[in-house]
């Protein structure tokens, strides 16, 4: 009698158990995630009514042209400051992830409340700024701290789960830009960036450092991180994340940022007046974010079947596509209001493309330096995406339109798919220690 087992007729390896540990720890970095987008979408929410009262406080004119332009200034340093956030990176690697992560939080909800109290453009500039510092933080410690802790045949899809928070949290700059902001003005929408200081004490008191990164505690605090990620072994590596990330943070930042502005645009050309204007603002914000939940998290399922280069590619020309319609196309076409509101939500969904990169950076750097390799690579791009801010800005009030320089940010992606094959591909690996 012979017996012949087939390996297909094996039963499913069941999946790893979550415990309570992993289940704080997960909602802990989340729910700072939330924070961190709420904080960054409230400015694209209520800058045009903050200029109006800041720039004349300034001695400029309130002019579109010169909102237009403080705008973009006001979002170039915010992003600069974010860009600087790659300093966060060494410390979660030498002080542990959940005590750095925290001390982020508390950054940048303390600048945020404190632009509620500017009295001149100088004064936002200068809160931005150093708000933008404690948000680039955040997503690289709750990222490295996510995927240290999470079974390795679940962790791709906490990176998914992870990234929605971001999102949650422009959904949430929404509804309260729909109550609070319609009815007691942007100073009161900055109030409530101080709201997760208590989400930053909560993250310190629930959650515990990895194990993995207090095996390798004493290796960590003996390096210099920011040199080894640039060392022969992963020099190519971290310069073509830079410059993934670089091209995602272009092309969804002008997207999103300048999307209000657009609708505000569309909606007073289709007859919305007065409270009317921030509402559908706000209706059609919540949807741009809704949609970008949904693709980080179906983002996960297209990277552990087609693996992570070609769900980028996925992912990115779809972006491409997206915005090219959006802003090159339906913003100047008549009745285009809802055509163009639908196109954002595809702008949206796309833009879950921020997801891959929770998966994809872990995957390919050692616990010593993981967090600092995630800081550097999402944040050195806003250095150039705050200069294509700017550019933006000087384009925008140069040929009075948004449409035309907006779309020309989807050509970013095209960089993006060239670099691609350079990539490293990590689908089946699991985490190095």
């Amino acid at each position: 009698m012979t017996i012949a087992t087939s390996i297909d007729n094996l039963p499913a390896k069941p999946r790893s158990r979550l415990t309570k540990q992993h289940y704080i720890g997960f909602f802990g970095c989340w729910l700072g995630w939330v924070m961190d987008g709420v904080d960054s979408f409230i400015f694209a929410l209520v800058f045009v009514p903050s200029m109006r009262e800041l720039l004349p406080a300034s001695g400029f004119e309130a002019s579109a042209a010169n909102i237009a332009f403080a705008g973009s200034m006001m979002f170039a340093l915010f992003l600069i400051g974010w860009g600087m956030a790659f300093i966060w990176g060494p410390l979660g690697d030498k002080w542990g992830r959940a005590r750095t992560l925290a001390l982020t939080i508390v950054v940048y909800s303390v600048f945020t409340g404190a632009a509620a109290f500017a009295q001149d453009v100088y004064q936002l500039a200068a809160f931005r700024f150093f708000a933008g510092i404690g948000v680039g933080g955040e997503w690289a410690l709750a990222g490295t701290f996510i995927a240290e802790i999470w079974p390795e045949d679940r962790r791709a899809r906490a990176g998914g789960y992870l990234q929605t928070g971001y999102y949650v949290g422009f959904f949430i700059a929404s509804a309260l830009n729909f109550t609070v902001g319609a009815h007691f003005g942007w100073r009161a929408m900055f109030l409530c960036g101080l709201a997760p200081v208590v989400v930053a004490l909560a993250v310190r008191l629930m959650i515990k450092e990895p194990a993995k990164w207090e095996v390798k505690e004493v290796e960590a605090k003996k390096g210099a991180p920011l040199r080894e990620i640039f060392n022969s072994q992963f020099r190519q590596r971290t310069l073509v994340l830079t410059v993934l990330l670089m091209c995602s943070i272009i092309g969804l930042w002008a997207g999103a940022v300048y999307a209000p502005t657009a609708l505000t645009q569309l909606a007073i050309k289709a007859g919305y007046t007065g409270t009317g204007i921030p509402q559908l603002v706000s209706y059609s914000s919540m949807l741009f974010s809704f949609m970008t939940i949904v693709g980080c998290l179906t983002l996960p399922f297209f990277a552990e079947w087609l693996g992570r280069r070609k769900a980028t590619a996925l992912f990115f020309v779809g972006m491409l596509v997206s915005i090219l319609v959006a802003f090159g196309y339906l913003f100047y076409q008549d009745n285009a209001l809802v055509p163009f509101i639908v196109a954002m939500a595809f702008v949206g969904y796309f833009g879950g493309n921020f997801a891959v990169y929770s998966i994809w950076i872990p995957e390919q750097y050692p616990t010593t330096i993981r967090a600092t390799a995630f800081a550097w690579a999402i944040s050195f791009g806003r250095f150039i995406g705050a200069g294509v801010n700017l550019l933006l800005g000087w384009t925008i009030s140069q040929t009075g339109t948004l449409g035309t320089p907006v779309a020309a940010t989807a050509f970013a992606f095209a960089i993006g798919l060239a670099i691609l094959p350079w990539a490293m591909e990590t689908k089946g690996k699991g985490l190095p220690e």
